[in-house]
């Protein structure tokens, strides 16, 4: 039999919060919105605690748990994912961090095209005896006219692409809440949502209707956060806003984060 060393008491009294891999790019599959699958490639960043006598941690067994969880991931499965963790390792808690591109279909307004937009999206599962924490995150790019522009303009207003990310916690592992759902939220807050495929009818309609509709990137902040103030299904948010700007040498942002006062951990 061969010796296994990472089993081996240590004696040197130190627990350590997080042992585990990180930069991992597997294959998943990923639900969207209407009850289907999207093939991508996630980022994984898997830990977990580890006590003080405990040498080291089996790094083999981070991939075994991932493999096994790999063809459906939903809100559920990902704090599943996180709780095979902890027991697997006899650990006392375990997160499990997965980030990749997630692709909708979207149409143009008015040629009615379709193309695939790419959207930055990551699910965290954390896992303890005290219980179970989720937090979805999903990254937007959009479109902004600046109303200051708009204002003082003779003649048109400098616009810039930019991107809002809306991060939650739902307030349980069974919600329905996923990242389309943050995606259109983060889209109706700006100018306009960036589209891949436009034609000429489509640029024209984009970019009046952007120019209707100028914000600052705390005005994208705030109506974020009043959509997401109406919602029961979370316990915690982060919404930030940042503009590549067009006509400056720097970018601009805003962030804002709000916790229930019923204290989501």
């Amino acid at each position: 039999m061969l010796e296994d060393v990472q089993a081996a008491p240590d004696t040197r009294g130190v627990a350590l919060d997080e042992v585990g891999i990180e930069g991992l790019r597997y294959p998943v599959l990923v639900a969207d919105g209407q009850g289907a699958k999207r093939e991508t490639v996630a980022t994984a960043a898997m830990s977990v605690a580890l006590g003080p006598e405990v040498k080291g941690a089996h790094l083999s067994r981070f991939i075994e748990v991932l493999h096994g969880s790999r063809e459906q991931l939903t809100a559920a499965t990902a704090v599943g994912l996180a709780d095979d963790l902890r027991h697997y390792m006899g650990s006392s808690s375990a997160r499990v961090h997965l980030a990749f591109p997630y692709f909708l279909e979207r149409e143009a307004p008015v040629t009615r095209f379709r193309a695939y937009i790419e959207y930055t999206c990551a699910v965290t599962a954390y896992s303890s005896a005290a219980g179970t924490q989720l937090t979805l995150s999903a990254e937007v790019p959009v479109t902004s006219v600046c109303p200051c522009s708009k204002a003082i303009s003779d003649r048109g207003a400098h616009n810039q692409r930019g991107h809002i990310t809306i991060e939650v916690k739902p307030s349980d592992h069974l919600t329905d809440l996923w990242f389309d759902e943050l995606i259109d939220i983060a889209e109706g807050a700006a100018s306009s949502p960036v589209y891949a495929l436009l034609k000429r009818p489509d640029e024209r309609y984009v970019t009046m209707a952007a120019y209707d509709n100028p914000v600052f990137v705390e005005d994208m902040v705030r109506n974020v956060c009043l959509i997401l103030a109406a919602y029961d299904r979370i316990t915690a948010y982060r919404v930030r806003a940042v503009n590549d700007e067009s006509i400056h040498n720097h970018a601009a942002y805003a962030a804002v984060s709000w916790t229930s006062p019923n204290g989501a951990q």
